[in-house]
């Protein structure tokens, strides 16, 4: 009898809907404060997940959700810069 392997589970900070952590998009805020996507899900830092949808992106900026998640001031260009990093990644 082999036990089933445990899918990770996390939680978008834009919808709340739970999914499987390889269906998501991980942002990460390193130890120098800076801030971006990480695709490879593997980078050093704080995480915050997101899906991979279009409508989760936008929400993300326009509700600022990274500052929660971070418990920091996120600048604008923050965002815009992972909205077009995520479109170009399509």
């Amino acid at each position: 009898m082999s036990a089933q392997k445990k899918i990770p589970m996390r939680t978008c900070i834009a919808c709340r809907e739970e999914k499987p952590k390889k269906e998501m998009l991980r942002v990460v805020k390193n130890a120098a404060g800076e801030i971006r996507l990480d695709f490879s899900g593997k980078l050093p830092g704080r995480g915050a997940y997101v899906c991979g949808s279009e409508a989760c992106i936008k929400k993300l900026k326009k509700y600022r959700l990274l500052n929660k998640a971070f418990s920091s001031e996120v600048a604008p260009d923050v965002y815009d810069a992972i909205e077009e990093e995520f479109l170009r990644a399509k």
